[in-house]
């Protein structure tokens, strides 16, 4: 037996609703044995969980779809980034692997050791991150069996100064970071983010981080899947780094997340 939390969780939104929240990078936890084969102390875990967890994104989520015209669904990953990266590439298309960060990390943000070398990173992709995968894929195309589209929408948060692991973190640093798709983000989609974020200072696009998260079943082969990666500063919403979070901040952002999720609908 595994000392395992359920690994995701899709909450139900309206019927007739395409959008889909993922929330892919807001949890802190670990099971014991994965925790197991990670190499840092305690205390340099939590520092390190400070810096690489995408905080209260799922507070920001869970408010907008309750201030939504019409309620999306949530899609929302319950263990940490740590255990595996359901956003990567699990081979070698992940450009993050140049700084140890595909699918199963073995560097910090720090570059400094995670996970021993050598590790193999399949048990945990096996474990974690196919059925992570298989349950998204699952829920974009409900979404389109029900409503002909499906509008993937990904909550993020980064931070305010560049991080060593960042591999394109010289450019803009703007409140909200608009990642795209040349495939799946129609100008539309993204005009929608510009006006629902105003209200959160600039926005930009594609720097620090750029692209989109598609399901690969669909991915770069079905325009009836839109997406865009929401990217919000964390020092516009809280204290950096791992700290306590504004009210006013996180409700002026769900505000705006909950009009970018109604924006499909109109």
């Amino acid at each position: 037996m595994h000392d395992t939390p359920p690994s995701f969780e899709l909450l139900p939104g309206a019927a007739e609703s395409p959008v889909i929240l993922h929330v892919p990078h807001s949890a802190r936890a670990i099971p014991a044995d994965v925790r197991a084969g990670i190499v840092l102390d305690d205390a340099a875990l939590e520092r390190e969980l400070d810096h690489i967890t995408d905080a209260y994104t799922d507070r920001i989520a869970e408010a907008a779809a309750a201030l939504a015209g019409l309620t999306p669904w949530r899609f929302v990953n319950r263990l940490s980034r740590l255990v595996v990266d359901p956003e990567r590439f699990p081979d070698e298309r992940e450009e993050m692997l140049a700084v140890g960060m595909g699918a199963v990390y073995t560097r910090t943000t720090h570059r400094e050791v995670l996970r021993p070398a050598g590790t193999d990173p399949e048990p945990l992709i096996e474990r974690y991150f196919r059925p992570y995968a298989e349950a998204m894929t699952k829920a974009v195309a409900d979404r389109l069996a029900a409503t002909g589209r499906a509008v993937i929408i990904d909550v993020h948060s980064y931070p305010g100064a560049a991080l060593p692991y960042e591999l394109h973190g010289g450019g803009p640093r703007p409140p909200v970071c608009l990642g795209t798709d040349s495939f799946h983000t129609p100008p539309e989609l993204t005009e929608q983010a510009r006006a629902a974020f105003a209200r959160c200072g600039e926005t930009g696009l594609d720097s620090p981080f750029s692209g989109a998260y598609v399901p690969l079943e669909f991915h770069g082969d079905d325009d009836r899947v839109g997406a865009l990666m929401v990217e919000i500063r964390r020092d516009t919403y809280m204290t950096e780094p791992g700290g306590v979070p504004s009210a006013p901040g996180l409700d002026r952002l769900a505000g705006a997340l909950a009009a970018l999720v109604d924006g499909p609908h109109r």
